[in-house]
């Protein structure tokens, strides 16, 4: 049998059977927790892990979570050997085996931008908790990569997020519309494109967030600078938002009324928002489900505009999805929806 065990020391040893002491915490101490849970994994003081958590503790379905920013004192041990995933959790001095999870949500952070690694950065052993905090993460995202259990979402899923242009074919293949694009560092093709289309706009072609604005007479002339950075245009479409957020096989859908062009900044620009929740065609419902599966993310947000005319173009799918800011407007229950999706209920 060949093995190999992670800790969140950052060590891989081969055939090492030796569980790391949990910091603070004598090992004679730890108490093995049985029964079947979920694991919320992040950083409590988010949204959608509160939210998650408050909706497992209403439920009743058992519930661990996994504090991001305790990585210096919480441990994590994963084992695989012929093809089999074992290990345990240490979280406040109580063990977890890892086949006690029905199902993870996996909301974290990049590791180096933990608040703690700031200030640690100046400590005399910040280097050895930096390595530590990002082992940590390693260890957590290689586990949910490999475990048979319910994931929102596996890493690797995210990933089709990252190339913008490529997720707009998957999202035609599910049988959407979506807007014509072009992805273009020469200002003349831009030209060329507003010409055809009049009103255009343009963001990021990555995962990186930015704001959706009109090409206008400003952004027009510093058309210049794309020169140096390929920038996604696409034509614009006249209609209303609607925000479809999928978590297993339920569907949840809101209508936004705004006047911004990007509702999610219209503070800056002065302007107000609105929600309301929205029954979404049952064919669109299920090109929605069809979608999230396709693309691997049990838990996604989908953004549409509905034109005049009842056709609904999809502009992108959103693998970690901030679905709490939708809820607290809606009262949509989609952290309900989430935490039975992770307890194999739905």
């Amino acid at each position: 049998m060949v093995g190999v065990r992670r800790r969140a020391d950052g060590g891989a040893r081969r055939g090492d059977r030796r569980a790391a002491p949990a910091h603070g915490t004598p090992a004679g101490t730890r108490r093995r927790r049985s029964g079947r849970m979920i694991l919320l994994a992040g950083i409590p003081s988010e949204p959608p892990v509160a939210m998650a958590l408050a909706s497992a503790e209403a439920l009743g379905i058992p519930c661990v979570l996994l504090n991001q920013r305790s990585f210096a004192h919480d441990e994590m041990e994963l084992d695989y050997a012929d093809g089999t995933c074992t290990g345990a959790m240490t979280i406040g001095g109580q063990v977890y085996p890892l086949e006690r999870f029905r199902g993870i949500y996996l909301r974290t952070t990049d590791a180096s931008t933990l608040p703690e690694l700031s200030r640690m950065g100046r400590a005399w052993d910040g280097a050895a908790l930096a390595a530590r905090a990002h082992a940590w993460s390693e260890i957590l995202v290689q586990w949910t990569e490999i475990a048979p259990q319910r994931v929102a979402n596996r890493l690797s899923a995210t990933l089709s997020n990252y190339s913008k242009p490529f997720q707009l074919q998957v999202i035609r293949r599910a049988g959407f519309a979506v807007p014509e694009t072009i992805v273009t560092s020469e200002p003349a093709c831009v030209h060329a494109f507003r010409a055809r289309h009049g009103r255009v706009i343009y963001k990021s072609t990555s995962a990186v967030r930015s704001i959706v604005r009109v090409l206008d007479d400003a952004a027009l002339a510093q058309l210049e600078s794309i020169r140096a950075l390929p920038t996604q245009f696409q034509q614009f479409i006249d209609g209303e938002n609607i925000r479809v957020h999928v978590v297993g096989d339920s569907v949840f859908a809101v209508r936004i009324i705004s006047d911004a062009v990007d509702y999610r900044y219209a503070g800056r620009d002065g302007l107000d928002v609105d929600m309301v929740p929205f029954a979404l065609p049952a064919r669109e419902s299920d090109r929605c489900r069809a979608l999230s599966r396709e693309l691997a993310l049990p838990l996604c947000g989908i953004d549409f505009k509905r034109t005049p005319g009842g056709e609904y173009v999809c502009f992108e799918v959103n693998p970690s999805p901030a679905y709490s800011y939708y809820q607290e407007q809606t009262d949509l229950p989609m952290s309900d929806a989430l935490v039975r999706y992770l307890d194999a209920q739905a």
